[in-house]
């Protein structure tokens, strides 16, 4: 009888782990309320239909359309980019999708204009750096909290996200150097960094049509460094000529090199170096609201250059139940992106190639005249 007793609590406490790691089902409508509340402040009538939301997408981003058949059509990449976003929910249920100033872009628009990591892998020449010790490690880092990181910035339409990686680093790097937190010019690199990788045909840094930040790492140094931001301000175009002002250099790259794979060690030259350029695969991020995001599956095919500036471990897990350690991005598509411009992917399994193309960079000031 006690044995009976025994098997009975433990298959009961079986159920109930069972029933907590899955997710409930639920009618195609239940669905769409969870997405919608996702995605509309909580005084819109959830009941309301597809052309409400679309409505209240094109207040909100400050959207107009040239004339009704683009309006009709956009109105329909709106409705797919809906069903997009219901998807990544359920292959990412630990992050919040739903809709971003993106929803009216498809996936290749999207693409093109906003990531714009070329090539698809590092130099083979690339500087590697050196083994760092990991037993003391602090349980969560974040450079935000020691001034080391600039306020979120904008690409708009042009991809630029190598020019905004790269800058992140460099300012990181020139707040440890000198204590100092300035913005530098993603512009300068925009229009004067042609820097080529000879191993590799086609990828040249190339302004809004993509580029590599260990390449525009190379051009600050044979350059001489960056100008601030403020004398040299983003555009978010390609067609101006170069203006750099060699007299106004405001920070300057010592060195730079690529970390390991190994989690440990990027988490180690974060900590010791400061923010790195990162290289992700952005599928995701389009979609992406809130949360810790750790989709079961996701291409490792880099298209677009961040910042990582920290990590953590309180994003919730419902598949294992605990808390998801994640890493901590800086974006470039403005504050009202995200969590306020970041995104926190999870730490662990290389997801999504965040390990893949990690890259630091230590500075030299040098006083602007």
């Amino acid at each position: 009888m006690e044995i009976l007793s025994r098997f009975l609590l433990l298959l009961l406490l079986s159920s109930s782990l069972v029933f907590a790691a899955t997710p409930s089902i639920v009618s195609p409508d239940e669905s769409d309320d969870l997405l919608i509340r996702q995605v509309v402040s909580d005084g819109d009538d959830l009941l309301l239909n597809d052309e409400h939301h679309f409505s209240s997408f094109k207040k909100r981003f400050g959207k107009s359309y040239a004339n009704p058949e683009d309006h009709a059509y956009r109105f329909g990449v709106f409705k797919a980019n809906l069903r997009r976003a219901k998807l990544h929910q359920n292959r990412d249920p630990s992050a919040v999708h739903g809709v971003t100033q993106f929803s009216d872009l498809t996936p290749a628009e999207f693409r093109r204009t906003h990531l714009g990591l070329r090539p698809l892998r590092l130099p083979v020449d690339a500087h590697k750096a050196p083994i760092l010790p990991t037993n003391d490690l602090p349980a969560d880092f974040d450079w935000r909290d020691q001034g080391a990181v600039t306020a979120v910035k904008n690409q708009g339409s042009c991809g630029s996200c190598w020019s905004f990686s790269t800058t992140g680093a460099l300012e990181g790097a020139n707040f440890l150097a000198t204590g100092n937190l300035v913005s530098l010019s993603e512009q300068q690199l925009v229009d004067c960094d042609h820097e080529c990788d000879p191993e590799e045909q086609g990828s040249c840094d190339s302004g809004c049509s993509g580029g590599l930040m260990t390449s525009a790492f190379e051009y600050t140094l044979k350059a001489g460094g960056l100008q601030r931001e403020e004398d040299y301000p983003y555009t978010g175009t390609d067609r101006g000529a170069c203006k750099f002002d060699k007299t106004k250099i405001a920070a300057s790259v010592a060195n730079f090199s690529v970390v390991s794979l190994d989690e440990d060690q990027i988490a180690a030259n974060l900590v010791k170096n400061g923010p790195l350029a990162v290289g992700i695969n952005a599928a995701f991020m389009q979609t992406y609201i809130g949360g810790v995001s750790c989709p079961y599956i996701c291409s490792k095919r880099l298209d677009h250059g961040v910042l990582l500036v920290g990590y953590g471990s309180e994003g919730y897990s419902r598949i294992r139940l605990k808390d998801k350690p994640y890493w901590i991005i800086k974006n470039s598509w403005g504050a009202s992106w995200g969590e306020k411009g970041y995104y926190k992917i999870c730490r662990g399994r290389n997801i999504c190639g965040v390990d893949s193309m990690v890259s630091t960079a230590a500075a030299i000031h040098i006083t602007s005249q």
